[in-house]
């Protein structure tokens, strides 16, 4: 029998943005609100990439921005948009290449790309889902399901009877690990804070603590020491985000593994995180650093040098990123995002399920399209 090619040319027909607001039940307090760097947080808000193609296929993709920079993004995704329709949607690194050069100016890294990020996840939804794969499996799996840890119950606006319940709740639903904030002015409270929930936990649930770039150089390492006896996964951004020396210097001097990466926008500042040593384990977030196509040469990179991964929240994504890992990595839950979406993430036994859903696996809502305070279609 002759060859017969399945697949058929085809062509992205529309790009639809959205920009949504996402109002947080409780303003959410962090260590950077206790030293006056930052008010508390209320709302999230989301740039989604909509795009369909001439044979009917469809994918989404997301970015998001916390207290500013969320128009901005929608703005510069306006700009370059136009310039995806009428490619081939399976072609994605000569889009995302093409996108960028389409915003050059704006140069390849933080708002300019994260803008992009919303685009290029959308076709790599739409990619396996023309495949009737899960995103996971499309881009090859090491294994069905990942472990887990908690970080919305642990934030600093919580009372320490809060956290602790909290910590109950997610243990009973399946979720591995727990996360707490820390990084106050006064480290005692810190301190009894990591306590009372290590003593409520028990010994052997994974407990990792946060302290959001609040600490200079030498109380990172007095705090280091000092939380040594809690057996912690992780201390995760001690020090600002961009001091990559600070950070080497503090793995080599702890026994606890040290944690970083989210705040960084761009595959070449994490770069200079591994190759300073700066993290046991890196934190990189897909929609900040321009996408998967930008997560995935990043990936590769952390696996030739060793690194543990635990992404950074938008756990919709993430979770198929980090089954692709080749060492066993941890995928961040939060609860925030659940009402923009019609499906739910399952955990059990400490572990977040791949779903077997086309994709990504999710569907905006409609309370999504509730939220959504602008769009702009750009057509073939």
């Amino acid at each position: 029998m002759p060859y017969q090619p399945a697949y058929q040319p085809d062509a992205i027909r529309t790009v639809r943005l959205s920009t949504a607001t996402l109002p947080l039940a409780t303003a959410i307090s962090d260590a950077k609100v206790f030293t006056g760097r930052q008010k508390p947080m209320t709302e999230v808000v989301f740039l989604f990439a909509e795009i369909t193609t001439e044979q009917g296929f469809e994918g989404v993709g997301f970015s998001y921005s916390k207290r500013a920079g969320g128009p901005a993004q929608y703005a510069h995704a306006k700009e370059v948009a136009q310039t995806a329709v009428g490619e081939d949607p399976n072609d994605i690194a000569k889009l995302y290449t093409k996108l960028v050069w389409a915003g050059a100016s704006v140069g390849r890294s933080g708002l300019a790309t994260q803008a992009l990020a919303a685009i290029d996840i959308a076709l790599y939804d739409l990619k396996a889902k023309r495949a009737g794969l899960p995103l996971a499996k499309l881009l090859g799996a090491h294994r069905d399901s990942v472990r887990t840890y908690n970080t919305s119950g642990g934030f600093l606006n919580a009372s320490i009877e809060e956290v602790k319940e909290r910590a109950s709740r997610s243990i009973t639903e399946g979720i591995g690990g727990i996360k707490i904030k820390v990084g106050l002015p006064d480290a005692t409270r810190d301190l009894a804070r990591v306590a009372a929930v290590r003593e409520h936990i028990g010994p052997d649930v994974p407990l990792m603590v946060d302290a959001n770039q609040q600490w200079d150089r030498g109380t990172a390492l007095r705090m280091g020491r000092r939380l040594e006896e809690f057996d912690l996964v992780w201390i995760e951004e001690p020090l600002d985000a961009y001091d990559a020396e600070g950070h080497a210097a503090l793995a080599a001097a702890l026994d606890t593994p040290v944690a970083t990466g989210e705040m960084l926008a761009s595959v070449a500042e994490h770069e200079r995180l591994i190759a300073t040593r700066a993290c046991d384990v890196i934190q990189p977030d897909a929609p900040r650093v321009g996408g998967i196509t930008q997560f995935l040469r990043l990936l590769t990179l952390a696996d030739q040098a060793g690194l543990d991964l635990a992404p950074h929240f938008a756990m919709e994504i993430h979770l198929h990123l980090a089954a692709t890992y080749p060492r066993e990595p941890w995928v961040e839950h939060f609860d925030w995002l659940d009402p923009l979406f019609n499906e739910r993430l399952e955990t059990k036994d400490g572990r977040m399920l791949v779903p077997d859903r086309p994709g990504l696996g999710v569907t905006l809502s409609d309370q999504a399209r509730a939220w959504t305070t602008d769009t702009a279609t750009f057509t073939h």
